[in-house]
């Protein structure tokens, strides 16, 4: 039996019932749901959350003027701290999503750099 004669089988489509299409959607659909279901249950982000915040005390709150970065109001509340770990504290306090700062908008900083 050489190559050219071997039989080969025949091409055939996939096909899926009415039935057969719910349960692939179903499966693919199920990533998402878990996502939405966890989330629900975890009750979203720190902002969405029903905390109360830092407790009082905690804190010292600076306000941010023109020109004003991240960077600088570490050195300037805490010029002894790696300013890398200031910045850090200040962003997780703030939950900012970003170090794009606005004049005018008031910081939290953490008491243990603000005491210094």
């Amino acid at each position: 039996m050489n190559s050219s004669t071997a039989s080969v089988a025949p091409a055939t489509r996939l096909r899926l019932t009415v039935r057969g299409r719910r349960v692939v959607a179903s499966i693919a659909a199920l990533p998402v749901v878990a996502a939405v279901g966890f989330a629900v249950i975890s009750g979203g982000g720190a902002l969405a959350s029903g905390d109360a915040g830092a407790p009082v005390g905690t804190f010292e709150t600076v306000t941010v003027m023109s020109g004003d970065s991240l960077w600088a109001i570490a050195e300037q509340v805490a010029p002894q701290a790696d300013p890398r770990d200031v910045v850090d504290a200040i962003i997780r306090l703030n939950a900012l999503g970003s170090g794009q700062l606005d004049a005018g908008q008031t910081l939290a900083i953490p008491a243990e750099y603000a005491a210094s």
